[in-house]
């Protein structure tokens, strides 16, 4: 006689197989379950186990039967997309969310040494006044229209010739405007990468990119940085044995510790890439920081298997948003389809030709120039100032406004912050970088964000 409890654990089994492909979106709304006979073969229990199974999930609305044609899954029937899966809860201050919630909700007379923009007082504003009031007069579709599927053809032309300028030889045929930078990385991941897939990335790295390539479900990994890029004998290691499918990473100002990617270290990476068909999203929107350009993966490789992506809000305005992505030929179409479908097109005709009027207009080289000049008066100053804390920078950057800093002997950044933000002031520890969670006495700051002497005062308090 069988065993019922036996097939009553077959039955759960099969059923727990179809939530768990609910789950990771592998099942979509509408669509058809596999035959019963199929399924039970797939799961190596009788038809009529997958029977039961069906049942059950019909009867709790999660599938529907089509008599004549199957099950399929119901259109309220996958649960919620949590962004976090899989991780271990922990305290709120090491969340990739943290820093972000933090300091976009910050009230009026709140610090942020830990955010990641520059004061608005820093930013081009008159030249943006000037470019709004432009593209308000014209009599063009600007002020109302949905932008083309590629976006503004006067911004991506100036993108053009920027990146020939880095030694990228792309047509603006080949440039995509998106809604943000971030979401140039999000439209890659959708069109690249499935739940499972194994990323690559720095540590520490910029946390968005950890949160958002949790919001995709790839498995992440990671390798070390060191001041002239990744660790690359561990690079090519972890390549050998995790086989990642994509790899994502800063290379012009690394984001956080400003290291700068060699000529040696930028051929190594590449190389193993290929060895290992690897595909690289390199983000450039700290480029301009620069006071020389460095090596660009996307020039060396020719936009073979390097996707290039950027955005002007850290260098003009994070209120007018608007990114790109540069890639190879046959990609550009699937991407407008992409992002057709997930946003109904890109930027707004109105951010897109406000930025290309700023860009144009002369203004905008002599404002790098200025934020060059002011953020390398700056970075010294900020760094003696931490460093009679016992805060020291992990290296001097050749520009931009991050310093990745370690803490005194037995600080902890996470302490350390939520100390500090006692005191109205934000701060970004470090293990809110590292995929490793390996960086628990560093602590990234903004210096610009660090010219008030409150800001070292508090940090003095939140240390002591």
């Amino acid at each position: 006689m069988p065993d019922p409890r036996r097939a009553g654990a077959r039955t759960a089994a099969v059923i727990e197989a179809i939530r768990q492909r609910l789950a990771t979106r592998a099942l979509a709304p509408g669509q058809r379950l596999p035959s019963i006979r199929a399924f039970a073969a797939t799961m190596d229990v009788s038809p009529a186990t997958v029977v039961e199974a069906y049942d059950r999930l019909a009867a709790e609305g999660v599938i529907r039967a089509r008599r004549g044609s199957g099950f399929y899954v119901a259109d309220m029937a996958l649960p919620p997309l949590a962004l976090v899966a899989g991780e271990p809860r922990r305290p709120r201050a090491v969340d990739p969310f943290w820093v972000s919630r933090q300091s976009l909700d910050a009230d009026e007379g709140t610090l942020m040494p830990g955010c990641g923009w520059l004061p608005a007082d820093w930013m081009p504003q008159d030249a943006l006044r000037r470019a709004v009031r432009a593209v308000a007069r014209s009599s063009g579709p600007a002020l109302t229209d949905y932008s083309t599927a590629r976006g503004s053809g006067a911004l991506r032309r100036v993108l053009q010739g920027r990146l020939a300028g880095l030694g990228i030889d792309a047509f603006s045929e080949q440039i995509v405007l998106t809604s943000s930078g971030t979401q140039a990385i999000d439209l890659m991941c959708r069109m690249l990468l499935r739940p499972g897939d194994t990323v690559l990335v720095d540590d520490p790295c910029y946390f968005n990119f950890l949160a958002l390539l949790r919001a995709h479900q790839a498995r992440i990994v990671s390798v070390p940085m060191t001041p002239s890029g990744p660790d690359i004998a561990q690079f090519e290691t972890v390549l050998a044995a995790e086989r990642p499918r994509l790899y994502i990473t800063n290379s012009g100002l690394h984001n956080p510790t400003g290291a700068t990617l060699s000529l040696q270290a930028a051929h190594r990476l590449l190389n193993a890439a290929a060895a290992h068909d690897m595909l690289i999203i390199e983000d450039d929107i700290y480029g301009d920081f620069e006071p020389e350009p460095s090596p660009r993966l996307a020039a060396l490789d020719g936009l073979q298997r390097v996707i290039l992506i950027g955005s002007f809000s850290k260098t003009l305005s994070a209120s007018v948003r608007c990114g790109y992505i540069a890639a190879r030929p046959d990609w550009i179409e699937p991407l407008i389809d992409l992002q057709i479908a997930t946003g109904f097109g890109g930027p707004g005709q109105f951010a897109a030709e406000t930025l290309a009027q700023v860009l144009t207009g002369g203004s905008y080289r002599k404002h790098i120039e200025e934020l060059r000049a002011r953020l390398s008066r700056a970075r010294p100053r900020v760094a003696a100032r931490l460093q009679r804390l016992g805060v020291t920078p992990w290296l001097m950057p050749r520009g931009g406004f991050h310093l990745w800093c370690t803490l005194p002997e037995g600080c902890r950044a996470i302490d350390v912050a939520q100390a500090a933000l006692a005191d109205n002031v934000v701060l970004a520890p470090g293990d809110v970088f590292s995929a490793a969670q390996s960086a628990a006495m560093m602590m990234r700051f903004n210096v610009a964000h660090c010219e008030d002497i409150s800001v070292i005062a508090a940090l003095e308090r939140a240390i002591n």
